[in-house]
């Protein structure tokens, strides 16, 4: 039976290869798509949501969220993304979504769906955070709450010690960590979920639909240094450990996040050591087994462009 799963998102090329690999993975029935200004606005999230189920041909509702942090001021990312958060080759999708907000459509999920749904936000928690201050027992109704965020034992990508969807709203982040005990998947292993380029160069080569995947795929060695074994697509991390909970391995900490504006603002602590007498408060992953996470991903989007061109 697939697991149900609900997406918080801001696509962004990472969000879009995690959810087309969603979309296209037996494993995994996605009941809805919640977007949140992150990698660009929450206009351009929305439409390249969208756009995305568009492309692969499927219909799935989204609901629109939040236009900015609960405190911060909002940094996009299109330097890294591309012009509207995202690159590539994408339909613009007809029509609108409805009026009904990301945070309600979060609690209406959750409540219909109950304890076989999995809520996985990858982007700025801006969201999740207003659901859980309207159903504060979100997290006992669902399944489990993985969210995309943070540098629990590992350095940062916005600042030195801070991830970028924690950097983005830590008010959220503290909020989600706080009062949800999430799945926590950071850069401790998110910086080792790599797609190799010789995957990339044979989308390339096939064009069409995996075209338009290999340029999401390469926005990070566009813009930035990539390792040798690849770009690192952060998100796709959290859906491999849902399709295959082998893939990641965890150990339970207490953590805050830092929202006091300093240098080490949005990051994570974690109190590996136990110095606060905390009980756990989050399952933060350490470590990635990169096979596994490659054929999840590669199965998902070999089945988004089998279902995109069985439409033509």
């Amino acid at each position: 039976m697939a697991r149900k799963v609900l997406f918080d998102t801001d696509p962004g090329c990472d969000d879009a290869v995690m959810l087309a690999a969603a979309l296209g993975h037996d494993a995994i029935d996605v009941v809805g798509l919640t977007t949140v200004c992150g990698n660009t606005t929450v206009e351009n999230t929305t439409r390249n949501a969208r756009a995305i189920l568009e492309l692969g041909g499927y219909d799935v509702p989204v609901a629109r969220g939040c236009a900015r942090p609960l405190v911060d001021e909002l940094t996009t990312a299109e330097w890294i993304h591309g012009a509207g958060g995202i690159r590539g080759d994408l339909p613009y999708p007809s029509g609108d979504v409805g009026d009904e907000h990301a945070a309600d459509a979060i609690v209406r999920h959750a409540r219909e769906h109950g304890g076989d749904l999995t809520i996985a936000a990858v982007g700025p928690l801006t969201n999740l955070a207003l659901a859980l201050a309207m159903e504060p027992a979100l997290p006992d109704i669902v399944d489990d709450i993985y969210v995309m965020g943070g540098a629990a034992l590992a350095a940062g990508n916005v600042t030195p010690v801070a991830e970028a969807n924690f950097h983005n709203d830590p008010a959220a982040a503290s909020r989600v960590v706080q009062d949800a005990s999430p799945t926590l998947v950071g850069l401790d292993v998110t910086n080792d979920a790599t797609i190799s380029f010789e995957r990339i160069e044979s989308y390339e080569a096939r064009g069409g639909v995996l075209g338009t995947v290999a340029d999401w795929l390469r926005y990070p060695a566009d813009a930035l240094d990539a390792r040798e074994t690849g770009p690192s697509i952060h998100d796709a991390a959290v859906l491999a450990d849902i399709v295959d909970p082998d893939t990641l391995d965890f150990a339970d900490y207490y953590c805050e996040i830092d929202t006091t504006g300093g240098p080490s603002h949005g990051s994570v602590v974690c109190d590996q050591h136990g110095v606060y007498d905390e009980a756990p408060n989050a399952a933060v992953a350490l470590d990635i087994d990169v096979e596994r996470y490659r054929d999840v991903v590669a199965a998902g989007l070999s089945g988004y462009a089998t279902h995109a061109e069985a439409r033509e």
